[in-house]
């Protein structure tokens, strides 16, 4: 049996395209749960590692967080807000 988690699709959150999406990946954040449960320090230097630190991840743990628990309604509005992470 594979007990691999499956990827969520982390481009489904507000300001993360494919290129941080697998920076993520290869830095052991797969899923919406990883993403919600890091904290923003650590994502900044991951971003900063790649060469991404221009990006702003404030908002990605709390859309993670309802994108895990299925709550595409307020994810949409919370995006709508923030209309590319301005």
């Amino acid at each position: 049996t594979d007990t691999k988690t499956e990827a969520d699709d982390h481009t489904k959150i507000e300001g993360i395209g494919p290129k941080i999406a697998e920076v993520f990946a290869s830095n052991g954040i797969k899923t919406y749960e990883d993403l919600s449960g890091s904290k923003v320090g650590d994502l900044r230097t991951i971003l900063a590692d790649n060469s991404l630190s221009q990006h702003d991840p404030s908002s990605w743990k709390k859309q993670a967080t309802l994108a895990k628990n299925g709550k595409r309604d307020e994810l949409k509005i919370l995006q709508d807000e923030l209309d590319g992470g301005k």
